[in-house]
């Protein structure tokens, strides 16, 4: 089995609903995202994916969607004011923890395409959360 990562850096923002601890308030992150891929065989060039393929397609997503926004959650009291004021939001049908956004990017690379295996969410220098599909 071949495998490729890249590694893809963010800013974020988040809070937590129904936490009893710091993150349920507003506050932000440079996130980390570490994108494994998995084939049997390589193509044609020999790669498992060429890395600029990922760039191209991940990155751009996730700085579209995700780099210097707010991710909240969509009953987030937070976000009509935040839309109102026309700050840049990402909202999700789940509590923005870093297991839902590692899945979050895991589900938008699957559905590319992409043969991801793991998404691994950096949060801080000594915490992350990892994502791993089933195939």
């Amino acid at each position: 089995m071949f495998r490729v990562t890249r590694e893809i850096t963010f800013c974020y923002g988040h809070r937590l609903l129904n936490y009893d601890g710091k993150c349920r308030h507003l506050h932000g992150h440079n996130g980390r995202a570490v994108l494994t891929l998995e084939a049997p065989q390589l193509d044609a060039l020999g790669m498992v994916v060429d890395f600029s393929r990922i760039k191209h397609v991940v990155s751009t997503w996730i700085d579209e969607s995700l780099d210097h926004r707010m991710l909240l959650h969509r009953d987030d009291p937070a976000l009509p004011f935040l839309r109102q004021q026309g700050e840049p939001v990402f909202v999700m049908d789940v509590n923005p923890t870093a297991e839902n956004i590692a899945k979050l990017i895991y589900d938008f690379a699957a559905a590319q395409g992409f043969p991801v295996v793991e998404v691994r969410l950096w949060e801080t220098d000594s915490c992350y959360a990892t994502y791993a599909g089933r195939r």
